[in-house]
Protein backbone atom coordinates (compact mmCIF):
# COMPACT_ATOMS: atom_id res chain seq x y z
CA UNK A 1 0.00 0.00 0.00
CA UNK A 2 0.97 3.73 -0.66
CA UNK A 3 2.39 5.26 2.55
CA UNK A 4 0.73 8.50 3.33
CA UNK A 5 3.05 10.96 5.46
CA UNK A 6 2.39 13.63 8.27
CA UNK A 7 4.04 17.13 7.55
CA UNK A 8 6.57 16.25 10.18
CA UNK A 9 7.56 13.03 9.27
CA UNK A 10 8.02 14.83 5.69
CA UNK A 11 10.55 17.14 7.24
CA UNK A 12 12.23 14.98 8.84
CA UNK A 13 12.96 12.93 5.56
CA UNK A 14 13.82 16.09 3.54
CA UNK A 15 16.06 16.69 6.65
CA UNK A 16 18.00 13.63 6.93
CA UNK A 17 18.95 13.98 3.11
CA UNK A 18 19.70 17.82 3.37
CA UNK A 19 22.31 16.93 6.68
CA UNK A 20 23.70 13.30 4.70
CA UNK A 21 25.13 15.46 1.66
CA UNK A 22 22.78 13.69 -0.58
CA UNK A 23 20.99 16.79 -1.88
CA UNK A 24 20.83 20.13 -0.76
CA UNK A 25 18.09 22.08 -0.12
CA UNK A 26 18.22 24.47 -3.21
CA UNK A 27 18.22 21.58 -5.17
CA UNK A 28 15.10 20.02 -3.45
CA UNK A 29 13.35 23.15 -4.04
CA UNK A 30 14.14 23.64 -7.83
CA UNK A 31 12.71 19.84 -8.48
CA UNK A 32 9.86 20.71 -7.09
CA UNK A 33 9.13 23.61 -8.71
CA UNK A 34 9.98 21.64 -12.13
CA UNK A 35 7.65 18.62 -11.38
CA UNK A 36 5.17 21.53 -10.96
CA UNK A 37 5.27 22.72 -14.35
CA UNK A 38 5.56 19.38 -15.85
CA UNK A 39 2.66 18.21 -14.18
CA UNK A 40 0.42 21.41 -15.34
CA UNK A 41 1.56 20.73 -18.42
CA UNK A 42 0.62 17.00 -18.15
CA UNK A 43 -2.78 18.05 -16.94
CA UNK A 44 -3.24 20.38 -19.49
CA UNK A 45 -1.17 19.28 -23.02
CA UNK A 46 -3.00 22.48 -24.64
CA UNK A 47 -0.77 24.73 -22.35
CA UNK A 48 2.21 23.16 -23.81
CA UNK A 49 1.68 24.50 -27.64
CA UNK A 50 1.78 28.14 -26.67
CA UNK A 51 2.54 30.76 -24.23
CA UNK A 52 -0.12 31.38 -21.57
CA UNK A 53 -0.57 33.90 -18.70
CA UNK A 54 0.16 32.54 -14.41
CA UNK A 55 -0.93 34.20 -11.26
CA UNK A 56 2.23 32.96 -8.86
CA UNK A 57 1.09 33.57 -4.84
CA UNK A 58 3.75 32.85 -2.50
CA UNK A 59 4.23 32.65 1.04
CA UNK A 60 6.11 33.14 3.61
CA UNK A 61 7.95 29.79 3.64
CA UNK A 62 9.91 27.19 1.70
CA UNK A 63 6.43 26.52 0.01
CA UNK A 64 7.00 29.80 -1.55
CA UNK A 65 10.47 29.14 -2.41
CA UNK A 66 9.09 26.64 -4.90
CA UNK A 67 6.41 29.39 -5.94
CA UNK A 68 9.15 31.43 -6.98
CA UNK A 69 10.98 28.57 -8.95
CA UNK A 70 7.31 27.82 -11.03
CA UNK A 71 7.36 31.42 -11.68
CA UNK A 72 10.98 31.69 -13.39
CA UNK A 73 10.47 28.26 -15.00
CA UNK A 74 6.84 29.41 -16.81
CA UNK A 75 8.83 32.49 -17.81
CA UNK A 76 11.63 30.84 -19.63
CA UNK A 77 8.77 29.37 -21.48
CA UNK A 78 7.42 32.41 -22.73
CA UNK A 79 4.42 32.66 -20.31
CA UNK A 80 3.24 36.20 -18.66
CA UNK A 81 4.03 35.73 -15.52
CA UNK A 82 3.04 38.14 -12.29
CA UNK A 83 3.84 36.94 -8.87
CA UNK A 84 2.46 38.10 -5.65
CA UNK A 85 4.13 37.54 -2.07
CA UNK A 86 2.27 37.28 1.12
CA UNK A 87 5.13 38.39 4.07
CA UNK A 88 7.92 39.65 4.27
CA UNK A 89 10.59 38.93 1.74
CA UNK A 90 13.52 39.57 4.24
CA UNK A 91 12.14 37.07 6.53
CA UNK A 92 12.07 34.05 3.97
CA UNK A 93 13.92 30.84 4.90
CA UNK A 94 17.59 31.09 3.13
CA UNK A 95 16.38 28.82 0.13
CA UNK A 96 13.38 30.59 -0.74
CA UNK A 97 14.69 34.01 -0.59
CA UNK A 98 17.35 32.38 -2.83
CA UNK A 99 14.75 32.00 -5.14
CA UNK A 100 13.10 35.11 -4.98
CA UNK A 101 16.08 36.98 -5.34
CA UNK A 102 16.45 35.36 -8.61
CA UNK A 103 13.48 36.13 -9.55
CA UNK A 104 14.17 39.62 -9.00
CA UNK A 105 17.49 39.37 -10.63
CA UNK A 106 15.91 38.55 -14.10
CA UNK A 107 14.29 42.19 -13.58
CA UNK A 108 10.93 41.09 -12.74
CA UNK A 109 8.24 42.25 -9.98
CA UNK A 110 7.04 40.56 -7.30
CA UNK A 111 3.77 42.70 -5.08
CA UNK A 112 2.80 42.09 -1.92
CA UNK A 113 -0.53 39.81 -1.96
CA UNK A 114 -2.73 42.42 -0.11
CA UNK A 115 -2.35 44.63 -2.73
CA UNK A 116 -4.20 42.59 -5.24
CA UNK A 117 -7.21 43.82 -7.09
CA UNK A 118 -8.28 40.14 -7.27
CA UNK A 119 -11.79 40.84 -9.38
CA UNK A 120 -9.47 42.89 -12.29
CA UNK A 121 -7.13 40.20 -12.36
CA UNK A 122 -8.52 36.80 -12.04
CA UNK A 123 -11.02 37.88 -14.98
CA UNK A 124 -8.42 39.40 -17.36
CA UNK A 125 -7.22 36.48 -19.42
CA UNK A 126 -5.44 34.47 -16.17
CA UNK A 127 -5.10 30.94 -17.61
CA UNK A 128 -3.51 29.88 -14.29
CA UNK A 129 -3.16 30.24 -10.72
CA UNK A 130 -0.46 28.61 -8.65
CA UNK A 131 -1.03 28.69 -5.14
CA UNK A 132 2.26 28.61 -3.37
CA UNK A 133 1.29 30.19 -0.23
CA UNK A 134 1.56 27.65 2.47
CA UNK A 135 1.79 24.16 1.67
CA UNK A 136 2.31 21.03 4.30
CA UNK A 137 3.68 24.04 6.67
CA UNK A 138 0.53 25.43 7.88
CA UNK A 139 0.51 26.04 11.70
CA UNK A 140 -1.55 28.83 12.00
CA UNK A 141 -5.30 29.84 11.13
CA UNK A 142 -5.36 30.56 7.32
CA UNK A 143 -5.25 34.41 7.35
CA UNK A 144 -8.38 36.95 6.76
CA UNK A 145 -6.49 38.65 4.25
CA UNK A 146 -6.68 36.10 1.61
CA UNK A 147 -10.01 35.83 1.75
CA UNK A 148 -10.53 37.36 -1.96
CA UNK A 149 -7.76 34.76 -3.50
CA UNK A 150 -10.61 32.26 -2.31
CA UNK A 151 -13.19 33.63 -3.26
CA UNK A 152 -11.40 33.85 -7.05
CA UNK A 153 -10.70 30.28 -6.53
CA UNK A 154 -14.13 29.20 -6.12
CA UNK A 155 -15.57 31.42 -8.62
CA UNK A 156 -12.51 30.05 -10.80
CA UNK A 157 -14.32 26.47 -10.49
CA UNK A 158 -17.59 27.17 -12.37
CA UNK A 159 -17.53 25.81 -16.08
CA UNK A 160 -17.59 29.60 -17.68
CA UNK A 161 -14.06 29.94 -16.06
CA UNK A 162 -11.11 28.91 -17.38
CA UNK A 163 -9.08 29.47 -14.69
CA UNK A 164 -6.95 26.26 -13.56
CA UNK A 165 -5.85 26.80 -10.03
CA UNK A 166 -3.02 24.88 -9.11
CA UNK A 167 -1.72 23.72 -5.64
CA UNK A 168 1.78 23.37 -4.44
CA UNK A 169 1.87 20.73 -1.82
CA UNK A 170 -1.67 20.74 -0.72
CA UNK A 171 -4.19 23.65 -0.91
CA UNK A 172 -3.43 26.67 1.69
CA UNK A 173 -5.51 26.40 4.23
CA UNK A 174 -5.66 22.77 4.69
CA UNK A 175 -4.31 21.29 7.64
CA UNK A 176 -1.91 18.30 5.62
CA UNK A 177 -1.79 16.14 8.55
CA UNK A 178 -5.94 16.13 9.28
CA UNK A 179 -7.24 17.89 5.67
CA UNK A 180 -9.30 20.12 7.75
CA UNK A 181 -9.34 24.34 6.89
CA UNK A 182 -7.93 25.92 9.72
CA UNK A 183 -10.05 28.41 11.37
CA UNK A 184 -11.85 29.05 8.17
CA UNK A 185 -14.87 27.39 5.79
CA UNK A 186 -13.56 28.28 3.04
CA UNK A 187 -10.32 27.48 1.54
CA UNK A 188 -7.93 27.39 -2.10
CA UNK A 189 -9.75 25.09 -4.28
CA UNK A 190 -7.73 23.45 -6.91
CA UNK A 191 -8.34 21.63 -9.92
CA UNK A 192 -4.53 19.88 -9.49
CA UNK A 193 -2.71 19.30 -6.43
CA UNK A 194 1.15 18.44 -6.59
CA UNK A 195 3.10 16.78 -3.91
CA UNK A 196 6.56 15.60 -3.31
CA UNK A 197 7.97 12.49 -2.57
CA UNK A 198 4.84 10.87 -0.92
CA UNK A 199 1.15 12.14 -0.91
CA UNK A 200 0.36 13.14 2.94
CA UNK A 201 -2.40 12.32 5.13
CA UNK A 202 -4.48 15.43 4.45
CA UNK A 203 -4.95 14.82 0.89
CA UNK A 204 -7.20 11.95 1.71
CA UNK A 205 -9.12 13.20 4.93
CA UNK A 206 -12.12 16.25 5.13
CA UNK A 207 -11.55 18.90 2.83
CA UNK A 208 -8.29 17.81 1.72
CA UNK A 209 -9.89 15.92 -0.40
CA UNK A 210 -13.41 17.05 -0.79
CA UNK A 211 -12.31 20.77 -1.49
CA UNK A 212 -9.82 19.19 -4.57
CA UNK A 213 -11.57 19.32 -7.78
CA UNK A 214 -9.05 16.84 -9.86
CA UNK A 215 -8.87 12.84 -10.32
CA UNK A 216 -6.06 12.72 -7.75
CA UNK A 217 -2.97 13.75 -6.66
CA UNK A 218 0.09 14.05 -8.79
CA UNK A 219 3.11 12.48 -6.23
CA UNK A 220 6.16 13.85 -8.18
CA UNK A 221 9.75 11.96 -7.30
CA UNK A 222 12.51 14.96 -6.46
CA UNK A 223 14.96 12.96 -5.38
CA UNK A 224 13.91 11.48 -1.72
CA UNK A 225 14.95 8.36 -0.04
CA UNK A 226 13.51 6.55 3.14
CA UNK A 227 10.16 4.92 4.17
CA UNK A 228 8.34 5.50 7.61
CA UNK A 229 7.30 3.15 9.59
CA UNK A 230 4.69 4.29 11.46
CA UNK A 231 2.55 5.88 8.29
CA UNK A 232 -0.40 5.97 7.35
CA UNK A 233 -1.38 3.37 4.15
CA UNK A 234 -3.78 4.19 1.58
CA UNK A 235 -5.50 0.76 1.11
CA UNK A 236 -5.20 -0.26 -3.11
CA UNK A 237 -5.82 -3.50 -4.97
CA UNK A 238 -2.69 -4.83 -3.42
CA UNK A 239 -4.39 -5.70 -0.28
CA UNK A 240 -6.99 -8.29 -1.74
CA UNK A 241 -5.76 -12.06 -1.35
CA UNK A 242 -9.04 -14.20 -2.00
CA UNK A 243 -7.48 -16.80 -3.85
CA UNK A 244 -8.87 -20.39 -3.45
CA UNK A 245 -7.10 -23.32 -3.77
CA UNK A 246 -8.78 -25.42 -6.00
CA UNK A 247 -8.41 -28.64 -3.63
CA UNK A 248 -10.18 -27.41 -0.40
CA UNK A 249 -13.56 -28.21 0.39
CA UNK A 250 -16.53 -25.36 1.51
CA UNK A 251 -15.55 -25.43 5.63
CA UNK A 252 -12.04 -24.67 4.44
CA UNK A 253 -12.88 -21.54 3.39
CA UNK A 254 -14.94 -20.47 6.79
CA UNK A 255 -18.41 -20.65 8.03
CA UNK A 256 -19.52 -16.84 8.61
CA UNK A 257 -23.00 -16.53 10.65
CA UNK A 258 -24.77 -13.45 10.73
CA UNK A 259 -27.12 -12.22 13.56
CA UNK A 260 -30.66 -11.59 12.09
CA UNK A 261 -32.95 -9.18 14.29
CA UNK A 262 -36.69 -9.88 14.29
CA UNK A 263 -39.41 -9.97 11.53
CA UNK A 264 -39.69 -6.81 9.93
CA UNK A 265 -36.31 -6.17 10.20
CA UNK A 266 -34.16 -9.03 8.44
CA UNK A 267 -33.01 -7.47 5.77
CA UNK A 268 -29.73 -5.98 6.69
CA UNK A 269 -28.74 -9.34 8.00
CA UNK A 270 -29.64 -10.95 4.37
CA UNK A 271 -27.59 -8.24 2.94
CA UNK A 272 -24.19 -8.81 5.10
CA UNK A 273 -24.75 -12.72 4.83
CA UNK A 274 -25.17 -12.08 0.85
CA UNK A 275 -21.96 -9.79 0.97
CA UNK A 276 -20.31 -12.67 3.10
CA UNK A 277 -21.01 -15.40 0.51
CA UNK A 278 -19.75 -13.31 -2.21
CA UNK A 279 -16.69 -12.36 -0.88
CA UNK A 280 -15.86 -15.87 -0.38
CA UNK A 281 -16.73 -17.69 2.77
CA UNK A 282 -17.43 -21.13 2.06
CA UNK A 283 -20.61 -21.20 4.11
CA UNK A 284 -23.23 -18.56 5.48
CA UNK A 285 -25.52 -19.23 7.99
CA UNK A 286 -27.89 -16.69 9.25
CA UNK A 287 -28.93 -16.86 12.89
CA UNK A 288 -32.45 -16.02 13.41
CA UNK A 289 -35.64 -15.45 15.89
CA UNK A 290 -38.07 -17.91 15.59
CA UNK A 291 -40.58 -15.75 14.66
CA UNK A 292 -38.80 -14.61 11.66
CA UNK A 293 -37.41 -17.69 10.31
CA UNK A 294 -39.87 -17.72 7.02
CA UNK A 295 -39.31 -14.31 6.30
CA UNK A 296 -35.94 -15.12 5.96
CA UNK A 297 -36.35 -18.66 4.29
CA UNK A 298 -38.90 -16.68 1.89
CA UNK A 299 -35.69 -15.06 0.46
CA UNK A 300 -32.49 -17.62 0.94
CA UNK A 301 -31.29 -20.21 -1.12
CA UNK A 302 -27.06 -20.66 -0.37
CA UNK A 303 -27.40 -19.16 2.86
CA UNK A 304 -28.63 -21.64 5.67
CA UNK A 305 -30.69 -20.49 8.39
CA UNK A 306 -30.63 -21.47 12.13
CA UNK A 307 -33.21 -20.61 15.21
CA UNK A 308 -32.18 -18.53 17.94
CA UNK A 309 -34.49 -17.55 20.29
CA UNK A 310 -31.93 -16.41 23.03
CA UNK A 311 -28.52 -16.43 24.58
CA UNK A 312 -28.52 -20.52 25.18
CA UNK A 313 -29.95 -21.57 21.75
CA UNK A 314 -27.24 -19.19 20.60
CA UNK A 315 -24.35 -20.65 22.83
CA UNK A 316 -25.37 -24.50 21.47
CA UNK A 317 -24.99 -23.33 17.55
CA UNK A 318 -21.19 -21.90 18.76
CA UNK A 319 -20.42 -25.50 19.74
CA UNK A 320 -19.96 -25.73 16.41
CA UNK A 321 -16.17 -25.13 15.99
CA UNK A 322 -16.99 -24.97 12.43
CA UNK A 323 -18.22 -21.17 12.73
CA UNK A 324 -15.18 -19.17 12.80
CA UNK A 325 -16.78 -15.84 12.43
CA UNK A 326 -20.11 -13.61 13.47
CA UNK A 327 -21.41 -10.51 12.34
CA UNK A 328 -23.92 -8.99 14.46
CA UNK A 329 -25.78 -5.46 14.66
CA UNK A 330 -27.23 -5.13 11.01
CA UNK A 331 -30.95 -4.73 11.88
CA UNK A 332 -30.71 -6.50 14.81
CA UNK A 333 -32.14 -5.00 17.43
CA UNK A 334 -31.41 -3.59 20.86
CA UNK A 335 -34.26 -5.28 23.17
CA UNK A 336 -33.19 -7.56 26.65
CA UNK A 337 -32.55 -10.39 24.29
CA UNK A 338 -29.98 -8.92 21.87
CA UNK A 339 -28.18 -8.02 24.51
CA UNK A 340 -28.00 -11.15 26.12
CA UNK A 341 -26.80 -12.65 22.51
CA UNK A 342 -24.39 -9.93 22.17
CA UNK A 343 -23.06 -10.50 25.58
CA UNK A 344 -22.64 -14.49 24.69
CA UNK A 345 -20.77 -13.31 21.51
CA UNK A 346 -18.72 -11.56 23.15
CA UNK A 347 -17.97 -14.43 25.76
CA UNK A 348 -19.54 -12.19 28.92
CA UNK A 349 -20.04 -14.35 31.56
CA UNK A 350 -23.52 -14.45 33.36
CA UNK A 351 -22.65 -13.56 36.45
CA UNK A 352 -21.32 -10.56 34.71
CA UNK A 353 -23.96 -9.65 31.95
CA UNK A 354 -25.92 -6.35 32.87
CA UNK A 355 -29.13 -7.86 33.19
CA UNK A 356 -28.09 -10.53 35.52
CA UNK A 357 -27.06 -7.81 38.50
CA UNK A 358 -29.86 -7.79 40.84
CA UNK A 359 -30.95 -4.18 39.85
CA UNK A 360 -31.21 -5.38 36.40
CA UNK A 361 -33.99 -7.85 36.78
CA UNK A 362 -36.61 -6.97 34.69
CA UNK A 363 -36.33 -7.76 31.37
CA UNK A 364 -39.63 -7.05 29.99
CA UNK A 365 -39.65 -3.20 29.81
CA UNK A 366 -38.70 -1.05 26.85
CA UNK A 367 -34.74 -0.91 26.52
CA UNK A 368 -33.43 1.37 28.50
CA UNK A 369 -35.45 0.72 31.29
CA UNK A 370 -35.46 -3.27 31.17
CA UNK A 371 -32.06 -3.74 32.33
CA UNK A 372 -32.34 -0.97 34.86
CA UNK A 373 -31.57 1.66 32.63
CA UNK A 374 -27.85 2.65 31.17
CA UNK A 375 -24.85 1.62 33.50
CA UNK A 376 -23.18 3.65 35.52
CA UNK A 377 -19.89 3.98 33.54
CA UNK A 378 -19.18 5.85 30.59
CA UNK A 379 -18.16 3.58 27.45
CA UNK A 380 -15.42 4.15 25.60
CA UNK A 381 -13.82 5.84 29.27
CA UNK A 382 -13.93 2.66 31.46
CA UNK A 383 -12.29 0.25 28.66
CA UNK A 384 -10.49 -1.43 31.65
CA UNK A 385 -13.28 -1.77 33.80
CA UNK A 386 -15.31 -5.38 34.58
CA UNK A 387 -18.69 -5.18 35.82
CA UNK A 388 -17.46 -5.07 39.16
CA UNK A 389 -14.80 -1.85 38.58
CA UNK A 390 -12.10 -4.41 38.42
CA UNK A 391 -9.47 -3.45 36.14
CA UNK A 392 -9.51 -6.66 33.39
CA UNK A 393 -6.85 -4.65 31.07
CA UNK A 394 -7.25 -4.40 27.32
CA UNK A 395 -8.85 -7.36 25.39
CA UNK A 396 -9.80 -9.35 28.81
CA UNK A 397 -13.16 -10.60 27.64
CA UNK A 398 -14.54 -14.06 27.98
CA UNK A 399 -14.87 -13.43 23.83
CA UNK A 400 -10.92 -13.30 23.79
CA UNK A 401 -10.47 -16.96 24.56
CA UNK A 402 -12.88 -18.15 22.01
CA UNK A 403 -10.77 -17.45 19.21
CA UNK A 404 -13.68 -15.80 16.62
CA UNK A 405 -13.72 -13.03 15.00
CA UNK A 406 -16.67 -10.83 15.32
CA UNK A 407 -17.62 -7.90 13.14
CA UNK A 408 -19.68 -5.39 15.75
CA UNK A 409 -21.63 -2.90 13.11
CA UNK A 410 -25.27 -0.78 14.03
CA UNK A 411 -27.15 -2.09 16.88
CA UNK A 412 -24.72 -3.67 18.02
CA UNK A 413 -22.53 -0.34 18.97
CA UNK A 414 -25.33 1.15 20.35
CA UNK A 415 -25.74 -1.86 22.96
CA UNK A 416 -21.80 -1.38 23.46
CA UNK A 417 -22.36 1.97 23.79
CA UNK A 418 -25.17 1.61 26.75
CA UNK A 419 -23.35 -1.05 28.61
CA UNK A 420 -19.86 -0.79 29.46
CA UNK A 421 -19.66 -3.99 30.25
CA UNK A 422 -19.72 -5.81 26.85
CA UNK A 423 -17.67 -2.65 25.60
CA UNK A 424 -15.40 -3.89 28.26
CA UNK A 425 -15.45 -7.85 26.45
CA UNK A 426 -13.90 -6.81 23.07
CA UNK A 427 -11.16 -8.41 22.41
CA UNK A 428 -8.48 -8.14 19.83
CA UNK A 429 -10.19 -10.46 17.06
CA UNK A 430 -13.41 -7.84 17.26
CA UNK A 431 -13.71 -5.71 14.36
CA UNK A 432 -16.25 -2.17 15.52
CA UNK A 433 -17.91 -0.44 12.38
CA UNK A 434 -18.87 2.93 13.49
CA UNK A 435 -19.91 6.39 11.65
CA UNK A 436 -19.74 9.04 12.88
CA UNK A 437 -22.70 9.02 14.74
CA UNK A 438 -22.34 5.64 16.44
CA UNK A 439 -18.52 7.07 16.97
CA UNK A 440 -19.34 9.70 19.00
CA UNK A 441 -21.96 7.44 21.25
CA UNK A 442 -19.13 5.02 21.93
CA UNK A 443 -16.16 7.64 22.16
CA UNK A 444 -17.68 11.19 23.09
CA UNK A 445 -14.73 12.33 24.76
CA UNK A 446 -12.96 11.32 21.30
CA UNK A 447 -15.63 12.87 19.07
CA UNK A 448 -15.61 16.11 21.18
CA UNK A 449 -11.81 16.49 20.05
CA UNK A 450 -12.30 16.14 16.34
CA UNK A 451 -15.48 18.09 16.25
CA UNK A 452 -13.50 21.10 17.97
CA UNK A 453 -12.81 24.16 15.60
CA UNK A 454 -9.52 23.23 13.96
CA UNK A 455 -7.50 26.69 14.38
CA UNK A 456 -4.14 25.72 13.79
CA UNK A 457 -1.90 22.36 12.78
CA UNK A 458 -1.11 19.87 12.91
CA UNK A 459 -5.64 19.57 13.92
CA UNK A 460 -6.59 16.58 15.89
CA UNK A 461 -7.53 14.29 12.48
CA UNK A 462 -9.86 11.50 12.14
CA UNK A 463 -6.66 9.35 11.77
CA UNK A 464 -5.39 10.02 15.40
CA UNK A 465 -9.31 9.82 16.29
CA UNK A 466 -9.75 6.58 15.09
CA UNK A 467 -5.58 5.30 16.96
CA UNK A 468 -6.87 6.65 19.64
CA UNK A 469 -10.60 4.56 19.34
CA UNK A 470 -8.92 1.21 18.70
CA UNK A 471 -6.42 1.64 21.50
CA UNK A 472 -8.86 1.93 23.99
CA UNK A 473 -11.32 -0.57 22.78
CA UNK A 474 -8.36 -3.48 22.46
CA UNK A 475 -9.49 -3.80 18.94
CA UNK A 476 -9.02 -2.96 15.43
CA UNK A 477 -11.95 0.61 14.45
CA UNK A 478 -13.69 0.77 10.84
CA UNK A 479 -14.50 4.66 11.21
CA UNK A 480 -16.66 5.15 8.10
CA UNK A 481 -17.15 8.09 6.03
CA UNK A 482 -15.78 8.97 2.01
CA UNK A 483 -12.45 8.70 3.74
CA UNK A 484 -12.88 5.92 6.08
CA UNK A 485 -10.11 5.44 8.75
CA UNK A 486 -9.09 1.74 9.86
CA UNK A 487 -6.96 1.88 12.80
CA UNK A 488 -5.65 -1.31 15.59
CA UNK A 489 -4.33 -1.09 18.66
CA UNK A 490 -0.71 -1.53 17.90
CA UNK A 491 -1.00 1.81 15.83
CA UNK A 492 -1.32 1.02 12.15
CA UNK A 493 -3.36 2.67 9.91
CA UNK A 494 -4.54 3.01 6.61
CA UNK A 495 -7.29 4.99 4.76
CA UNK A 496 -9.73 3.58 2.30
CA UNK A 497 -10.63 6.84 0.11
CA UNK A 498 -13.43 7.63 -2.04
CA UNK A 499 -12.49 10.53 -3.42
CA UNK A 500 -10.56 11.48 -6.55
CA UNK A 501 -10.91 8.82 -9.34
CA UNK A 502 -12.25 6.33 -7.03
CA UNK A 503 -15.49 8.88 -5.75
CA UNK A 504 -18.25 6.60 -5.53
CA UNK A 505 -21.19 8.77 -3.90
CA UNK A 506 -23.48 5.79 -5.26
CA UNK A 507 -22.41 4.23 -1.79
CA UNK A 508 -24.60 6.84 -0.28
CA UNK A 509 -27.75 4.14 0.09
CA UNK A 510 -29.49 2.62 2.47
CA UNK A 511 -28.10 -0.92 3.23
CA UNK A 512 -24.39 -0.01 2.04
CA UNK A 513 -22.94 -0.14 5.71
CA UNK A 514 -24.94 -3.89 5.65
CA UNK A 515 -23.39 -5.58 2.88
CA UNK A 516 -19.66 -3.96 4.07
CA UNK A 517 -19.88 -5.45 7.48
CA UNK A 518 -20.69 -8.92 5.28
CA UNK A 519 -17.98 -8.06 3.11
CA UNK A 520 -15.67 -7.96 6.17
CA UNK A 521 -17.37 -11.05 8.25
CA UNK A 522 -16.75 -13.46 4.70
CA UNK A 523 -13.09 -11.96 4.72
CA UNK A 524 -12.51 -13.12 8.51
CA UNK A 525 -14.31 -16.30 8.11
CA UNK A 526 -11.74 -17.11 4.66
CA UNK A 527 -8.95 -16.52 7.37
CA UNK A 528 -7.66 -12.82 6.62
CA UNK A 529 -7.08 -11.44 10.32
CA UNK A 530 -9.03 -8.76 11.26
CA UNK A 531 -6.83 -5.28 9.86
CA UNK A 532 -6.45 -6.94 6.29
CA UNK A 533 -9.98 -7.97 6.05
CA UNK A 534 -11.57 -4.45 7.21
CA UNK A 535 -8.76 -2.79 4.50
CA UNK A 536 -9.51 -5.12 1.97
CA UNK A 537 -13.65 -5.23 2.93
CA UNK A 538 -13.01 -1.28 2.41
CA UNK A 539 -11.86 -1.28 -0.70
CA UNK A 540 -13.38 -3.93 -2.32
CA UNK A 541 -17.34 -1.97 -1.13
CA UNK A 542 -15.37 1.09 -3.01
CA UNK A 543 -14.11 -0.96 -6.17
CA UNK A 544 -17.66 -2.52 -6.31
CA UNK A 545 -19.20 0.89 -6.34
CA UNK A 546 -17.57 1.94 -8.80
CA UNK A 547 -18.00 -0.45 -11.07
CA UNK A 548 -21.85 -0.23 -11.06
CA UNK A 549 -22.05 3.19 -10.80
CA UNK A 550 -25.25 5.48 -10.90
CA UNK A 551 -28.27 3.90 -9.82
CA UNK A 552 -26.39 1.54 -7.46
CA UNK A 553 -28.86 0.13 -4.40
CA UNK A 554 -27.64 -1.90 -1.58
CA UNK A 555 -28.10 -5.40 -3.16
CA UNK A 556 -26.27 -4.74 -6.46
CA UNK A 557 -22.87 -4.05 -4.33
CA UNK A 558 -22.53 -8.07 -3.80
CA UNK A 559 -23.12 -9.01 -7.34
CA UNK A 560 -20.39 -6.70 -8.57
CA UNK A 561 -17.99 -8.79 -6.95
CA UNK A 562 -17.21 -11.49 -9.50
CA UNK A 563 -16.46 -8.87 -12.13
CA UNK A 564 -14.08 -6.91 -9.87
CA UNK A 565 -12.20 -10.13 -8.96
CA UNK A 566 -11.93 -11.36 -12.31
CA UNK A 567 -10.67 -7.50 -12.96
CA UNK A 568 -7.46 -8.50 -10.45
CA UNK A 569 -6.80 -11.49 -11.64
CA UNK A 570 -8.43 -13.08 -8.33
CA UNK A 571 -9.52 -16.78 -8.97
Amino acid sequence: MTELLTAAQMRAIEQAAIESGAVTGLELMECAGQGVVEAVLEEWPELALTSHRAVVLCGPGNNGGDGFVVARLLKARGWDVEVFLYGDAERLPPDARVNHERWLGAGHSVSGATQLAVDALFYQNTDVFIDACFGTGLTRPFPAELGSWVAATIDGQSSRSRLKTVAVDIASGICADSGRALNSSRTILPKLVVTFHAAKQGHYLNKGAENTRSRGVKVIDIGLQGNVFSATKLTSASIIAAHKAPSLHKYAHGHALILSGPAGQTGAARLAARGALRVGAGVVSIAAPPEAMAENAAQLNAIMLKPVADASALAGILEDARINALCIGPGFGTSAREVWILAEVLGVPVEARPEARPEMRNECAPYGDEVGGRDSAVPGLTRDLDAHGKDRGPGAGAGAARGRCVVLDADALTLLAKHPALFAALHENCILTPHAGEFARLFPDIAEKLAAPATKGPAYSKVDAAREAAARAGCVVLFKGADTVIADPQGRCAINSAHYERAAPWLATAGSGDVLAGFITGLLARGLAPMAAAESAAWLHVECARHFGPGLIAEDIPEQLPAVFRALGVN
